[in-house]
């Protein structure tokens, strides 16, 4: 068992997080890069990543239109006992009286029992709780998890997870839950799920990409074959599917994805595939500056092509191409991404995301330009650099690190952040000062064993 504590926190010396294009009317997902919480991160995690977690760590420290909130102090305790695996982590933030944001604790705890061949059984809890002057009468919200997963034979094995949330003010209809069936051998891979989530479950300290409720039912089939000819590793052909309807039975998404993986021996691959996709837009949305998706019901095809070069030389390239039908008009996505290597010091990778679509609504591009750069001096020496540009949201950002560790991630951290708006209407390079920001931010820490 490991215990943390931590007092006056900050996170000044981690990356900041990586541009996004929302091209459809859900929540993205950012994944936690704080190292306090990435430690024993596993215990914690219940439901389905990316789509609905019950708890996520991001949600601490981080208010309403992303206001960042300091962390007062907080401690975890996570590791084995056992055939169990405990987790329990108190966190409390600051009362920012400017903005009217109240003090709030959050509390986790998990925990998971693990049982012969894949099997386990878990509980998870999670609270917040405002507290101080600001914090309303029962200001909290809470949820209650079980899961598990029971293993079949060499290859299968069953697993899911139900939960209910309690909110003042949310009564009724506040479940969700999962159960998935999965058999992965040298040679197959099948799955199939089906998930329902409640209008009112509210998992405040946990994410959803959809907020609305809804029954999501998923499939997969998947085969891996190893042909002796034309200098072939693998084939992969397969099919998915993804479908979600709401609790009224409006069919809001389908996306049918038919596929074969061409993988070479000398690392190189091809992805060739068609997708057939369904959109029930339940209420118009703004897509791109003044471009409105209306409400209807969206039926249409796109082909997808993906070029993969052999990742272990010292330059590479992986392109992923996807033209067809889109909220009543069409598009073309390219995703680009070239990384190179010189030795063991100098790694740089450059994504291109660019996307030209044509609706009934109006036209618009959408691209984002990532430039990545790491040079490592020595062993315990880098500086780092994260450069983007998103003209969706018309900005710019740098991040540059320098970091020289002692142990356990500790040492001096350099950092130096600058963020820019990009005024279309004036032109290129055009930048209002009133919304720059920059920030320069000097760290040292030290790790001291106090019991040797």
């Amino acid at each position: 068992m490991t215990l943390d504590v931590t007092y006056n926190t900050d996170f000044a010396q981690v990356e900041v997080d990586e541009q996004q294009i929302n091209l459809d009317r859900f929540n993205l997902f950012f994944p936690e890069k704080r190292p306090f919480f990435l430690e024993n991160a596993g215990v914690f995690s219940v439901g389905a990543p990316g789509q609905i977690d019950l708890f996520f760590s991001r949600r601490i420290g981080i208010g309403a239109d992303g206001v960042a909130v300091p962390i007062l102090a907080g401690a975890r305790v996570s590791g084995s006992a056992g055939d169990y695996r405990i987790g329990a982590l108190n966190m409390q933030t600051r009362q920012l009286g400017a903005e009217g944001i109240p003090g709030n604790n959050f509390s986790v705890a998990r925990v998971k029992r693990e049982f012969p061949n894949r099997t386990f059984a878990g509980v998870l809890f999670t609270n917040r709780q405002g507290v101080g002057d600001l914090a309303q009468e029962d200001d909290y919200n809470r949820v209650f998890a079980l899961d598990g997963q029971l293993g079949i034979g060499q290859y299968g094995f069953v697993s899911g997870f139900g939960a209910l949330s309690a909110t003042p003010g949310m009564s009724g209809e506040n479940y969700a839950y999962q159960a998935t069936a999965n058999y992965n051998s040298q040679a197959w891979m099948l799955n199939a799920g089906y998930a329902e989530v409640g209008e009112r479950f509210n998992p405040e300290l946990g994410f959803r990409q959809r907020t609305s409720s809804y029954r999501h039912a998923n499939g997969l089939v998947f085969y891996r074959h190893r042909p002796d000819f034309l200098r072939f590793h693998e084939l992969r052909p397969h099919v998915s599917y993804n479908g979600y309807w709401g609790l009224d039975g409006l069919y809001e998404t389908g996306f049918l994805h038919i596929d074969n993986h061409w993988e070479w021996e000398n690392g190189w691959e091809i992805h060739t595939g068609i997708n057939f996709t369904t959109e029930g837009v339940r209420e118009s949305f703004e897509i791109s500056k003044d471009v409105w998706v209306p409400r209807a019901s969206y039926y249409h095809r796109e082909a997808m092509i993906v070029g993969i070069t052999d990742e272990s030389l010292p330059l590479s390239l992986s392109t992923r191409v996807i033209a067809g039908g889109f909220f009543g008009g069409d598009r073309v996505t390219i995703l680009s991404t070239i990384r190179g290597r010189i030795g063991e010091a100098f790694n740089t990778e450059i994504g291109l995301a660019q996307n030209w679509v044509n609706l009934p609504g109006g036209d618009f591009t959408a691209n984002l330009v990532r430039t990545r750069l790491s040079y490592s001096f020595t062993p315990r020496m880098y500086l780092q650099t994260l450069v983007q540009y998103n003209n969706s949201a018309e900005l710019w950002s740098m991040n540059l690190r320098f970091g020289w560790l002692q142990s356990a991630g500790t040492g001096l951290f350099v950092v130096f952040n600058h963020t820019s708006s990009y005024n279309r209407a004036e032109g290129f390079g055009a930048f209002d000062p009133e919304i720059t920001n920059q920030t320069f931010i000097l760290k040292y820490s030290r790790l001291l064993n106090v019991l040797r």
